[in-house]
């Protein structure tokens, strides 16, 4: 949900740097928990590569409100793969996006992050809900929007620290601006986290290995 439309140019190379080092050993620190302590099996790469089109898919269409939003189901991705995978398939849709002109290059760093937050927020929060013994669409759906929230607080951080490049706007300015975008990112977050809780309520109930994989393991 949570996403950085600005153009190469609008970060500094210091910043534009910085987000890519942060990412990169996010994702190197998954790809060592993955191979030390996770099997992948045909199942759950299959799962991966399912859930890698259908966020980029998705992810390309615009919904038409405040100049264009959009969902990537970063929490689904996350609640049925975990983080580490959910950190390798966000990185996979980020440069696929900007391959086509979807923000910048510079700027997939910084997306992976925001989009990483989504996902380890929503993973988390699904699985200590279960203790809580909610249905599975409540915890789907409030893991969901929590998750969405994680990443917008993200994006904003991520755009305040670095600063735009060519904005002569106070820094209340442009947070006021980006608490704007982000509030109505929530508006379609709360669609999101209907559409995920009635997905993963109908796998808890046709495959509830999936989810027990997930949350067992990732």
């Amino acid at each position: 949900m949570a996403h950085i439309h600005l153009e190469d140019g609008s970060f500094t190379i210091f910043w534009v740097a910085a987000w890519w080092l942060i990412a990169i050993l996010v994702i190197g620190i998954s790809l060592y928990w993955l191979k030390r302590y996770k099997k992948l099996d045909n199942r759950l790469i299959t799962l991966a590569g399912l859930c890698t089109a259908a966020s980029f898919a998705l992810f390309q269409i615009n919904i038409p409100i405040a100049g264009g939003v959009h969902m990537n189901l970063t929490p689904l991705i996350g609640i049925l793969t975990g983080p580490a995978i959910g950190s390798l398939i966000v990185l996979i849709v980020n440069i696929f996006s900007a391959a086509i002109g979807h923000g910048g290059w510079g700027l997939v760093g910084a997306n992976c992050l925001v989009n990483i937050m989504e996902v380890t927020v929503a993973y988390l929060l699904f699985k200590w809900l279960g203790r809580l013994r909610l249905d599975t669409f409540s915890r789907a759906g409030i893991a969901t929007l929590l998750g969405l929230f994680g990443g917008n607080v993200a994006m904003i951080a991520i755009i305040l620290i670095s600063g735009v490049q060519g904005v002569n706007q106070s820094t209340w300015d442009v947070f006021v601006g980006l608490s704007i975008i982000a509030g109505i990112n929530m508006i379609i977050a709360v669609i999101e986290a209907v559409l995920t809780g009635y997905v993963v309520a109908y796998i808890q109930r046709v495959r509830p290995d999936i989810l027990g994989e997930a949350a067992v393991h990732a």
